[in-house]
């Protein structure tokens, strides 16, 4: 592994020197092993995982942009300014200008247009974030629309409250793509889908070099960036995702970042003053999926008894040691909303007689598909273990993240093991994935995560849509509490922790930036001594 890594940076030609018998990087390279086989495309209209969405964050201009620290204090990214009209239906944003595509088409209004366009146009995964506003494919080009080259309207069809549109364009799919780059690889109408699936039309601090899938992902700066060059001029990320393997490679110097190290990892570097480590909270969740195709996770007893066969605490602070904390509703703490009490624990006894009620004092066996990174294993196993005490037979069905996804979002499991991250900063991101399903069809347009899980929300779909029309902060939290304690007693989700990112870097990388959700986590600031 060593050796592949210390191939894939001179092959960027960035060493400048023989590599010593302590490794170096290239100072203007930065260097990470992060477990990135998640990845499924490289299309912002598609990309819905974490190592996607980072690659996005870091490679894409958005329409709008949120303080890291403050994440209230909402700005303009491509989109310099706005306003709203006074029947709060319409949005009209003024285009920045002086940015330039990586092809070096200017960027303009009508690529902002078509990007959004695009997003609802080709009904991906992240589509409902836009299609929520009221867009569908027969009306989103008289509603989303360029007057003139720096001027962008977007018409919504219902007064929602103005921060809910904005930050929903703060998301993925508020990411510009470049029409002209983008519709000359069109394909049968695609609109140059299965062309970036794998490339790149983006104006970000970085543009894509080459990806493989699995393997490894290498990113080139962007020298001519409208808000300053970044000082790495290349970003490679190495797919490795045993932790130890990560530790050894930050401790020899061939990596300046380990993105994935365990609690036995992080306590073994502790000491190592050649490495220091940041944290940052995050809004992503720990969960579990629980089928309602299965017989016997549709019965409401069953899926509470399985809330009190999980270690919460033990798995929180060994396996997650240091990089979580309980949290059991789908509002991460942080939220506007947001509920923090946390009414179940490990129980073993509770939950053989909740299996009785249920019809099963012998349990019952059940498959539980689950991604074969060190963590998620090991939190599979605890749980395994802990179910068995109830007479649960768990398979586990190890994965890559791309198998275990795709077979997730097809509704082919029993049970998901997954971790869930916010899409935008406003409370509806979660609400409208954990407690809204308008069509539980298998062919259905919306396929959050309630419908993943084949879970009729009955009327707390009309009560999560009725959130987002009240403009008063308060009235708001609590639609959005009552949303939480209803999902938390009736819901399909074994809900456990919300995570801590953590990276652990060598001592003269500087200015890293992790956010509170990973397309956050920003490379273009970055410095070495």
């Amino acid at each position: 592994m060593r050796k592949f890594i210390a191939g894939l940076v001179m092959g960027t030609a960035l060493a400048t020197a023989p590599m010593m018998a302590q490794a170096e990087t290239p100072k203007n390279a930065l260097v990470m092993a992060f477990a990135i086989d998640d990845i499924i495309t490289l299309d912002p209209a598609q990309i819905f995982e974490f190592s996607g969405a980072e690659y996005a964050g870091n490679t894409y201009d958005r329409l709008i942009g949120f303080d890291n620290d403050d994440v209230s204090k909402i700005y303009g990214v491509v989109a310099e300014s706005w306003d709203v009209s006074e029947d709060g239906k319409t949005f009209t944003f003024k285009i920045r200008d002086g940015i330039t595509f990586a092809s070096g088409n200017e960027l303009t209004a009508e690529d902002a247009a078509f990007s959004l366009q695009r997003v609802i146009l080709l009904d991906q995964s992240p589509a409902f974030i836009l299609g929520q506003f009221g867009f569908t494919a027969d009306n989103v080009k008289e509603k989303i629309y360029a007057t003139d080259d720096s001027t962008l309207v977007m018409e919504v069809d219902k007064p929602y409250a103005p921060s809910f549109v904005l930050y929903c364009l703060t998301a993925g799919v508020g990411s510009v793509v470049d029409k002209e780059e983008v519709l000359a690889h069109e394909v049968d109408g695609d609109l140059g889908h299965e062309w970036l699936k794998t490339n790149y039309a983006g104006s970000g601090p970085f543009k894509l070099n080459k990806w493989t899938a699995g393997e490894s992902l290498s990113l080139t700066g962007n020298e001519d960036y409208w808000d300053g060059a970044p000082e790495m001029k290349r970003v490679i990320i190495q797919s490795v995702k045993e932790a130890a393997a990560q530790q050894l490679l930050l401790e020899k110097g061939d990596i300046d970042i380990a993105r994935n190290l365990e609690a036995d990892q992080l306590a073994a570097i502790s000491d190592n003053d050649d490495i220091k480590m940041m944290s940052k909270g995050k809004g992503a969740l720990w969960y579990l999926g629980l089928s309602q195709k299965n017989e016997y996770l549709s019965n409401p007893k069953v899926r509470e008894a399985l809330k009190y066969l999980v270690d919460y605490k033990g798995i929180s602070e060994t396996i997650l040691a240091g990089r979580s904390q309980i949290h059991q509703a789908f509002l991460p703490e942080g939220f506007l909303g947001a509920y923090n009490e946390n009414p179940y624990s490990l129980d073993i006894e509770k939950a053989k007689a909740l299996l009785a009620e249920a019809g099963y004092p012998d349990g019952f066996s059940v498959t539980m598909d689950t991604r074969n990174t060190t963590a998620i294993m090991a939190m599979a196993q605890s749980i395994q273990a802990t179910w068995s005490q109830a007479g649960i037979n768990l398979e586990i069905i190890p994965g890559d993240g791309k198998q275990t996804l795709t077979k997730y979002r097809a509704r082919q499991h029993d049970i998901y093991i997954g971790r869930w991250g916010p899409d935008y900063q406003d409370p509806h991101t979660n609400a409208s994935t954990f407690a809204w399903n308008p069509d539980n069809s298998d062919d259905a347009a919306a396929k959050p995560l309630a419908w993943r899980n084949s879970w009729d929300a009955g009327d707390l779909t009309a009560k999560t849509d009725a959130a987002t029309l009240e403009r008063d902060d308060a009235k708001r939290a609590a639609m959005y509490v009552d949303l939480q304690k209803a999902v938390l007693e009736n819901g399909p989700f074994v809900i456990m922790f919300q995570e801590t990112e953590i990276a652990s870097m060598r001592g003269n990388v500087n200015n890293f930036v992790l956010g509170p959700s990973f397309d956050n986590n920003y490379y273009r600031y970055v410095t070495k001594d």
